[in-house]
């Protein structure tokens, strides 16, 4: 291999292609469970055996409880859980972006939500 065709390979920019996940929930109770108010901007908690790293962006399709749209969502993973701990599923926090559909989704589930979000019930991650 010549040396301007390892300059080329080395100059090449390799970004990571983000996780895409699909999640549905189905019930209030499920949404109660994974939302995570407390994050800027929202976030859900997904349960995954995947392995992902802090901050890796990720691209997720939700469908939330009987609408049929699904919406189209970029977050950024800010929790991560990697195994089962006592009754809490492994799994991933994702933040919510403050674009590319963050803000449409948080405002969606806190309306689903409404008056649930001052429940002090358990929920996934606190």
């Amino acid at each position: 291999m010549s040396d301007e065709q390892k300059k080329d390979e080395s100059t090449t920019p390799t970004a990571p292609k983000p996780g895409v996940l699909s999640l549905s929930i189905k019930e209030k109770g499920a949404l109660y469970a994974a939302y995570m108010p407390f994050l800027k901007g929202g976030g859900l908690f997904i349960p995954t055996n995947r392995t992902y790293r802090l901050g890796e962006e990720v691209f997720m399709l939700l469908s939330l409880l009987d609408d049929p749209n699904k919406l189209k969502v970029v977050g950024h993973v800010t929790w991560v859980t990697p195994v089962t701990q006592g009754v809490r599923p492994q799994g991933i926090g994702i933040q919510f972006s403050e674009k590319d559909g963050g803000i449409e989704a948080r405002n969606k589930i806190e309306a689903l939500l409404g008056g649930a979000l001052k429940s002090a019930r358990p929920t996934h991650t606190m």
